[in-house]
């Protein structure tokens, strides 16, 4: 049952990433957009949880560098926004 689990939360890190490049590429969506950001992290996130429970560490890494990737970017416009506000 865990590895079904697993596979799953896989499977949807694959759709979360791809659906936020697909939404990109065909400009529904903008790199800046909370939605592409967000759909990167979580993806990224599902993606880690399972290269790790199946020992591929560089794929691990990967995905949890373009998780921080997303993380500092949705920073970045975060901070931008504030900043924009308060002006």
């Amino acid at each position: 049952m865990q590895q079904i689990i697993l596979t799953s939360i896989g499977w949807l890190g694959v759709v979360l990433c791809t659906v936020g490049y697909l939404l990109l590429s065909i400009k529904l969506i903008t790199a800046e957009s909370l939605t592409f950001q967000l759909l990167n992290i979580i993806g990224g996130l599902c993606l880690v949880a399972t290269a790790v429970d199946s020992n591929d560490m560089p794929n691990a890494v990967a995905n949890i560098l373009w998780m921080f990737i997303g993380v500092y970017a949705l920073g970045r416009q975060l901070r931008t926004q504030s900043t924009v506000r308060k002006d």
